[in-house]
């Protein structure tokens, strides 16, 4: 007569714990596959990532804390959290939810001195609004971001080409039009000139609408994948330039 196997239950896998308020929850993680379509040029990914943005941050059910990856949190994040102003933006009803945990992220970021973060997590809740048709609270987290983005380190040529698209999304005309020309008086390659030039034109139109990379130049013979995320490039080869000649290479 055999013996029976010996089985142990299998131990419960441990859910992943809030770097801030200790508890537990399930975060299932996100691997976005790179975007097949051009970016806007405030540089929101194109599908198939541009509708997965429900999964972009994690948030911890018990004290609202956002983040990438919830495990983890700047040493001065438990305190912005436990805040009076935290805690009155999670209870914004006026906010769609997945704007809030945008804004959540945004709000922790600025409370640690990360402003450029800071204005990337608030324009991204812009694009949560754009969605839903929201336009008012898009033109008003839109004009956050540019704050955000002035307010903190000096601004490279990147973050200036979409602080003028943010600012004519945002419909503020004289803004977007003085800091576009500003720009345009720089030394700038001709790939960016050519985006510059693109705002410039949309906004002496005041067309305050959506408009992708793809449109600032001419079709290129091949388009490779653009992601949404940074990875090790050669130096010259991140950013806004980096990007685009990526997906306007040519043969």
């Amino acid at each position: 007569m055999s013996s029976p196997t010996n089985s142990r239950p299998t131990a419960p896998e441990a859910l992943p714990r809030c770097a801030v308020c200790g508890t537990g929850s399930r975060q299932p993680p996100f691997r976005p596959s790179p975007p097949e379509q051009a970016p806007d040029l405030d540089l929101r990914p194109g599908e198939p990532v541009r509708s997965t943005m429900a999964r972009w941050l994690q948030q911890c059910p018990s004290c609202g804390y956002s983040a990438p990856n919830i495990t983890r949190a700047h040493p001065a994040a438990a305190q912005a959290v436990a805040a009076a102003p935290f805690r009155a933006l999670m209870a914004e009803a006026a906010y769609p939810a997945l704007a809030r945990r945008f804004l959540a992220w945004a709000h922790v970021l600025e409370e640690t001195g990360a402003l450029h973060a800071a204005a990337e997590a608030t324009l991204q809740a812009a694009w949560v609004a754009d969605d839903l048709d929201q336009r008012d609270l898009a033109r008003l987290w839109r004009l956050e971001a540019v704050a955000l983005w002035r307010g903190g380190p000096p601004l490279d040529q990147e973050q200036t080409v979409r602080i003028i698209d943010a600012l004519r999304r945002a419909e503020a005309w004289e803004d977007a039009r003085t800091t576009a020309q500003a720009l345009a008086q720089a030394d700038m390659p001709e790939a960016v000139a050519q985006v510059v030039g693109l705002e410039m034109r949309l906004i002496a139109a005041q067309d305050a609408g959506r408009h992708t990379v793809a449109s600032a130049l001419p079709p290129p013979a091949r388009r490779p994948h653009v992601t949404h995320q940074q990875r090790s490039q050669p130096k010259g080869r991140t950013g806004l330039l980096g990007m685009l000649r990526r997906w306007f290479r040519r043969s």
